[in-house]
């Protein structure tokens, strides 16, 4: 498949999923040095065309299509640059995730045993305005130190080499977002204890899963 169909697939995707709605949300992959295509302004996610998707370059100067580049270009090209080994990202609305910064409930606890193997610890950056280079800002940092972030009142920031990686990302956050809520609907939410997730970090490496950051150890997202 090639990578102007698979963005258009996982727009879909993240329509049917509810992840995204109206013209939310954005795409983009790195598919040369210099180029990165991504989804333009305006067009909601499940009607996007091979057509529509724009080159642009590092500096988000437009080079290929004649569409207004997506209103969080700045956001992406930031993660591009800080991380070299990232060629996707995909920044979403997933509602659950959304709904608990507005409630102040972190995700950046070790709740869920699948989460911290495969993703650490999910950090939320600070509240920027969208559109803006305050999203570029806020999340300059943070992306050093993982893969997902949550965006305080503005949905999510997931980050791969592939597209699919991006995506799937997406997905396990918006899941551990929906047990949390669960949870705190039906009492607490109750932590690992630091001894199983010790455990669960050696899991990690025996499995070749490579992560940014070590939970309690020397992530402090729990303390942010």
């Amino acid at each position: 498949m090639s990578i102007r169909k698979e963005i258009c697939r996982i727009g879909r995707r993240l329509e049917e999923k509810g992840f995204v709605a109206a013209t939310d949300g954005n795409i983009s992959c790195k598919i040369a040095p210099d180029q990165i295509l991504i989804t333009p302004s305006g067009i909601p996610k499940g009607d996007l065309t091979e057509n529509d998707l724009i080159v642009i370059d590092p500096e988000g100067r437009l080079m290929e299509g004649d569409r207004k580049p997506s209103s969080e270009t700045l956001m992406h090209l930031a993660v591009y640059r800080e991380r070299s080994d990232v060629y996707a990202v995909i920044h979403a609305h997933p509602p659950i995730t959304t709904a608990l910064t507005v409630a102040g409930v972190t995700l950046a606890q070790c709740v869920i045993p699948e989460v911290v193997v495969t993703m650490g610890t999910i950090p939320t950056a600070e509240y920027a305005t969208p559109s803006t280079e305050e999203g570029a800002c806020v999340i300059k940092d943070l992306i050093h130190e993982t893969d997902v972030i949550i965006l305080d009142r503005h949905g999510s920031l997931t980050v791969g080499a592939t597209l699919k990686s991006a995506y799937l990302k997406l997905e396990k956050l918006e899941h551990a977002a929906q047990i949390t809520a669960t949870a705190k609907m039906l009492g607490q939410v109750k932590t690992l204890s630091k001894e199983e997730v010790a455990k669960l970090v050696d899991l990690r490496q025996k499995l070749g899963i490579k992560s940014r950051t070590n939970p309690c150890d020397s992530c402090s997202a729990c303390r942010k």
